[in-house]
């Protein structure tokens, strides 16, 4: 978070009321008033009421992202009732995504710069009347506007600003307290799939997006669960504004000069705004976040169209709608055990360097898992393919901001997780659509999934070589250094030169160096 400690200075007639009270002995050089800065901690409590950050990010969770994987649920109903191809449709699934991560920085700007707390408020009421909305929807183009960018900007103001709480609060159990806030996206799918499957039965779509409307209300109780926290490296690299000084010189001043500085107080602050805005975002010049970003995007493309497409999947191979939702359940309660186990294991000592690996060990594992799955054609099939997918699914989701974390650090960990997620928006945009057309032109799903499967390996392929180059580069630097080292070090005593190489300790030096000052006293 930008915070700024601002210097405020007596006003003029207060210092002329001091001057008359007192004589010139009594009266001070220099009169500042400073506003007293909120006790900084000098790092993450990891634990006390980060435990009410890791719950609230938890319900967060439950209320986003496992909602907007039940949308899918959702994708035949609409398909039937507005008598629209697969294409027209998911773009449905495919709005609510983009905006999420579209809107994922407005979000960290406002937890940034207003507050966490009102901007999760405030998307809980956006998210809660796009649902509502959603429900008197007479077309697609409703549901565009309503369900996909209203839902998913409220979506956005809460879900970056909550997971970047966690990173704040937590930093030697960083990956546990992320495995188990991120867990809610599992157990959330788990419980809503069966639970939306039996509304709609029940109420129809539209009774199902009313009370799912109602369901996301809930974003405002974990807003105001969002206390906010200051550390020291928060503030590590932010300007400070000098004080205004008076002194007897600046008592003759006039009051007109006040209207005089009001616009250099305008440039003045701009110039400082625009350097804390630098500062929040300049590890968008780091090699490593660079390589991060563009992995993000294809791993993006590939993980998104398999929760739109997997219960139309199964129902095209022959499985009943009961069973399609309990294969949603499925992935979703085995996700939870891949959020929970990867951010415990990774939180080892022996395991802790070796996050990226982990990360990219499980995104390789679900590109797999997707170009297996169009020979899967029946449920007792697709039950494994479910186990296999959540879990490796929760391991990656849980590990993207710890690895982002471990890329940018904590102090610019809400910017970094808002470009992060910003960039899953035009592949969460375009994968389900251009998914679709291929159903619509193919009639099958085989090349659908293996686009899907092939853009996740290679998003962990790229991460890999990068990681192999990074090493191969110090490697070879290493030499290099050692020689740069071993520089001569020389004192002269008349035509007598003394040299020593700069591989002797400190110590060895300063003994060198007081014989030559005898010897020359000699």
């Amino acid at each position: 978070m930008c915070q700024v400690t601002f210097h405020v200075s007596l006003a003029y007639p207060l210092a002329l009321a001091l001057q008359s009270d007192s004589g010139p002995e009594e009266r001070p050089a220099i009169m500042t008033v400073a506003v007293p800065r909120k006790g900084l901690s000098a790092s993450p409590p990891d634990g006390g009421w980060g435990w009410m950050i890791v719950i609230g990010c938890f319900l967060v969770t439950i209320c986003t992202r496992a909602v907007t994987r039940c949308i899918s649920i959702f994708f035949v109903e609409f398909q039937t009732y507005f008598a629209q191809d697969y294409a027209r449709t998911a773009w449905i699934h495919s709005i609510v995504d983009c905006a999420t991560m579209l809107c994922a920085p407005l979000g960290s700007f406002i937890s940034n710069h207003v507050s966490c707390q009102v901007g999760i408020i405030l998307g809980g009421l956006l998210a809660s009347a796009g649902l509502i909305l959603s429900s008197f929807a007479t077309s697609l183009e409703h549901l565009y506007i309503s369900l996909g960018v209203l839902t998913g900007l409220g979506f956005a103001l809460c879900y970056s600003p909550a997971i970047a709480m966690v990173g704040k609060y937590f930093s030697k159990r960083k990956a546990l307290a992320y495995g188990i806030a991120m867990s809610g996206s599992g157990i959330g799918t788990f419980i809503l799939a069966p639970v939306v499957q039996l509304l709609i039965e029940q109420f129809s779509w539209r009774g199902a997006l009313l009370i799912l409307g109602g369901f996301v209300l809930n974003l405002c109780v974990c807003g105001a669960l969002m206390r906010p926290i200051a550390i020291k490296e928060d503030h590590k690299n932010i300007p400070e504004f000098p004080e205004q000084e008076f002194g007897p010189e600046a008592q003759k001043q006039d009051l007109k000069q006040w209207s005089i500085c009001s616009p250099l107080i305008k440039v003045w602050s701009h110039k400082y705004l625009c350097q804390c805005s630098w500062q929040e975002y300049s590890f968008l010049l780091m090699p490593d976040f660079v390589v991060l970003a563009v992995s993000v995007l294809f791993m993006a493309y590939g993980c998104s169209p398999l929760f739109v497409y997997l219960v139309p999947y199964a129902l095209m191979v022959g499985v009943t709608h009961q069973q399609a939702a309990f294969l949603m359940s499925i992935l979703g309660v085995v996700d939870i055990i891949g959020n929970v186990t990867f951010g415990w294991l990774t939180d080892r000592r022996c395991l802790k360097k070796y996050r990226c690996i982990c990360y990219l060990f499980a995104v390789g594992m679900d590109g797999l898992c997707c170009l297996f799955l169009p020979i899967l054609q029946s449920f007792p099939l697709l039950v494994p393919f479910s186990f296999t997918f959540g879990y490796f699914d929760g391991a990656y989701v849980t590990l993207i901001p710890v690895v982002t974390a471990d890329v940018v650090g904590t102090a610019s960990l809400s910017s970094a997780l808002g470009v992060v997620y910003f960039l899953h928006a035009i592949p969460y945009l375009v994968s389900p659509p251009v998914a679709g057309w291929l159903v619509d032109t193919t009639g099958n799903y085989t090349a659908s999934f293996a686009l899907c499967g092939f853009s996740m390996i290679f998003s962990s392929m790229l991460l890999c070589c990068a990681r192999l180059a990074k090493k191969v580069t110090r490697t070879h630097a290493r030499p290099a250094g050692r020689e740069t080292d071993a520089k001569q070090r020389i004192w002269t005593n008349g035509a007598i030169t003394y040299s020593v190489t700069g591989e002797l300790d400190q110590r060895g030096v300063e003994l060198l160096a007081r014989e030559v000052k005898s010897d020359s006293k000699r």
